[in-house]
């Protein structure tokens, strides 16, 4: 991707009422997103490796790269999903109870936790009703769009 590309993307954002914005393309991946100053850019460039390419005599060994770590295996249950980007808090007040600890009894709608995005607190309701059997969340920390915060069994 070209520098004059890049800085339309960015001044882009920097103009309009969204936060982020990634672009996937054949060289790569920017991903911009907007903060309280400049917005940090992310550029990713991707190459497409030869399948078996053979080091020519005398010339340095490359390292193989390291493929990625397998994911871990999904919690068993239901997971309930945060459903925008924001900071994850567990109670409606710092001195407050929890909504739900492990063990809870939840029906559908019920507020388990609360969600800041743009200085507004979003409540996140159960989508299903069971027990809480896992907080995946910390408390205060942020939270991206289609985390899994709690697990309903």
């Amino acid at each position: 991707m070209d520098l004059r590309k890049l800085k339309t993307l960015i001044d882009l954002v920097s103009e309009s009422n969204i936060s982020e914005l990634e672009i996937t393309e054949t060289e790569g991946k920017v991903r911009i997103v907007k903060g309280g100053g400049a917005a940090p850019v992310q550029y990713v460039q991707t190459v497409a490796a030869p399948a078996a390419a053979a080091p020519a005599a005398g010339a340095p060994a490359v390292p193989a790269i390291a493929s990625a770590p397998a994911p871990e295996a999904a919690p068993a249950g239901h997971a309930v999903k945060s459903p925008m980007v924001g900071t994850f808090y567990r109670s409606s007040s710092p001195g407050a109870p929890a909504f739900v600890e492990i063990g809870s009894k939840v029906n559908e709608g019920d507020t388990i936790c609360i969600i800041e995005a743009m200085k507004i607190l979003n409540e996140i309701e159960a989508d299903k009703s069971g027990t809480i059997t896992q907080i995946l969340g910390e408390n205060g920390q942020a939270v991206e769009y289609g985390q899994p915060l709690f697990i309903i069994e």
